[in-house]
């Protein structure tokens, strides 16, 4: 069975996060999709509201899992068994960072692999922080995020 991670902040999912889920999750027996809790950034919404957020955008795809970790992914990636990384990428920029992270990922445990996959254009422009700041300035969001998800996004910023 192939088990794959997606780890993000997630801060909030948008639809070009869903793309990756659903396209992952065509390919991998069964995908967690792992909030991570990043000490080098101020999340907006909390672990719990996050995972929620994601559960209510993954409910059709039954091998589709979300869980949270804190601390390093490979420990994460070790302790579920997962042999497979999966990080998508909307730019050059993304890669080198990503790239980086895989190396590193590598070198702690040469087992786990990271697939890169590349965004669907229509996302290429696509984060979380756009979305966030859009929503922040009072702007439509609805064709950057997941309908199920909307309302929650905005409540922050009434």
């Amino acid at each position: 069975m192939t088990i794959a991670i997606y780890p993000g902040s997630f801060d909030p999912v948008t639809k070009g996060h869903l793309d990756i889920i659903i396209r992952s999750s065509k390919i991998m027996d069964h995908l967690i999709v792992a909030v991570l809790e990043n000490p080098r950034k101020v999340a907006s919404y909390n672990i719990e509201k996050r995972v929620e957020m994601l559960k209510l955008v993954t409910e059709p795809y039954p091998n589709v899992e979300v869980d949270y970790y804190k601390g390093l992914l490979i420990d994460y990636a070790e302790q579920k068994k997962i042999d497979i990384i999966v990080k998508g990428l909307r730019a050059i920029s993304d890669f080198e960072f990503e790239f980086q992270m895989a190396l590193v990922n590598q070198k702690l445990n040469p087992a786990i692999e990271t697939l890169f996959m590349m965004t669907n254009s229509k996302y290429s422009y696509l984060s979380s922080s756009i979305v966030k700041e859009i929503a922040a300035l009072g702007g439509d969001i609805s064709s950057l995020v997941p309908p199920e998800v909307h309302d929650i996004i905005i409540e922050i910023y009434k």
